[in-house]
């Protein structure tokens, strides 16, 4: 097998936990809070979809998915478009308002398609080049791709942990 293909799967993974997570859900529990200070679904499905393209696009050399697709329009958020979610505090969090699960649904099925199309080009000889210099030691390919599949993976099972404990109110 292909280090590739296993990545590619890890990414299909993300893909269905999203969906899992989203699709299907009563609009009113996508920006419900069980508390004043937690995520909501609809900010957790943004944000992992947001890092997924900033980080994916960035490796692959490519404009995001958000502003070269029109999804920064059709969301309408109050935060600059190459914001991601990250640092956000809980009033940033409160304003990430989405009223169509069917929206974060589609957004993340076109990142992650332009995701998989990157990963298609991808060697093994790929993986060992270095991608951000500001660590130490220095992030390969392999290691930011391996960190946005576990950092997606975490949120979309905190997205389908949220949904659960609020359909069950």
């Amino acid at each position: 097998m292909e280090s590739r293909d296993l990545l590619l799967t890890a990414f299909d993974d993300v893909e269905e936990a999203v969906r899992g997570a989203v699709e299907g859900i009563d609009p009113e529990l996508l920006n419900a809070r069980v508390d004043p200070e937690a995520n909501t679904v609809a900010w957790l499905a943004w944000h992992l979809t947001r890092v997924q393209d900033d980080h994916v696009s960035e490796v692959a050399g490519i404009e995001q998915a958000y502003t070269a697709n029109g999804w920064a329009d059709r969301f309408g958020l109050p935060f600059d478009p190459t914001a991601i979610g990250y640092g956000f505090s809980s009033t940033d969090v409160g304003r990430t308002q989405v009223t169509d699960p069917q929206l974060l649904v589609d957004h993340h099925a076109d990142v992650h398609s332009r995701t998989a199309e990157f990963l298609r080009t991808v060697t093994a000889a790929d993986l060992d080049r270095v991608v951000d210099e500001r660590w130490d030691p220095p992030v390969t390919l392999g290691v930011r791709l391996l960190s946005v599949v576990g950092d997606d993976l975490q949120h979309a099972g905190q997205a389908a942990l949220l949904r659960g404990v609020l359909e069950r109110r």
